[in-house]
């Protein structure tokens, strides 16, 4: 495989402005900073994937570059929201140029922005649109009931902070430009990973919303946050194929992945504030950290 040399090492934080971002999202929990990890484990892999899983897409932004740069032969993303769904079967399934045209025509004031998510979607590409424009008006891009509008946003630009019509436009274009190595579904991720538990020559990238330990941040984050985490490792333990797993580091999930006898590393970050966070890596084996 591919010299490994310019890769991050474990201790190494990864500032997420440093990273191409090539989905349309603003996504909580997304995993931009992940990315060089991502090529590092791709990279240690005896032979190249012939198919790389993520059941739990959201933003897609490791299978996008999984994609991009061609790591793996194929890509399948798994994804249950029906907004965030909606956009994705719109890019992939032939309906971007609307999707292109209507944001780039798109008046957005806050008036026209009221107006546009109050209706009733009447299409699936009008609903991706609801969902692209919500996640880009909302605070943190947050798509559950109940969240907030920006205000303020970056330098008192306020909704016109995060709306980049020609960025989005691009960006989708990219993705068609590469949709025939993409398959989405829009389903259940536990059950993708029941259907494909003996494929040998895949790989698995697995990033639940996290509800364990009590944490809130799932139910305020996402529309679709409820999920067996127990079943998930369960499943995970079964797959043939390798997989690594991303988790907020809490006692619970430790106690999982110890019963499990999976390997286990917290992976330093920084997010857009240039915070320093970290993240809990969990995988059969992560020597290439």
């Amino acid at each position: 495989m591919s010299n490994l040399s310019h890769l991050p090492r474990n201790g190494h934080v990864v500032n997420i402005s440093s990273v191409p971002d090539l989905s349309p999202f603003r996504y909580p929990g997304g995993k931009t900073w992940l990315v060089p990890h991502i090529r590092h484990w791709i990279a240690s892999q005896s032979a190249r994937p012939a198919e790389f899983f993520e059941p739990f897409a959201g933003g897609g932004i490791v299978s996008l570059t999984v994609a991009s740069e061609q790591l793996a032969d194929h890509i399948t993303m798994v994804e249950l929201d029906w907004g965030v769904a909606a956009v994705w079967r719109t890019i992939l399934n032939g309906d971007s140029k609307w999707l292109v045209d209507r944001i780039t025509r798109f008046d957005l004031t806050t008036r026209t922005v009221e107006v546009a998510l109050a209706r009733r979607a009447q299409s699936l590409r009008e609903r991706a649109f609801q969902t692209i424009l919500k996640n880009r008006v909302n605070r943190g891009g947050i798509l559950a009931p109940g969240a907030g509008r920006l205000k303020q946003g970056e330098n008192g630009k306020g909704l016109h902070s995060r709306w980049y019509p020609q960025t989005l436009c691009k960006r989708i274009l990219d993705i068609v430009s590469i949709r025939d190595r993409i398959t989405f579904i829009q389903g259940d991720g536990l059950e993708i990973l029941r259907q494909n538990a003996q494929y040998t020559n895949a790989m698995f990238f697995i990033d639940p919303p996290y509800t364990v330990a009590g944490k809130k941040a799932g139910s305020r984050l996402y529309a679709y946050h409820a999920l067996d985490h127990e079943e998930l490792f369960r499943l995970t333990a079964r797959l043939s194929g390798d997989f690594l797993m991303t988790y907020d580091d809490a006692e619970e999930v430790r106690d999982l992945a110890q019963q499990y006898k999976f390997d286990m590393r917290t992976i330093p970050m920084k997010n857009t504030h240039h915070a320093k966070m970290t993240e809990l890596l969990i995988g059969r084996d992560l020597h290439w950290i």
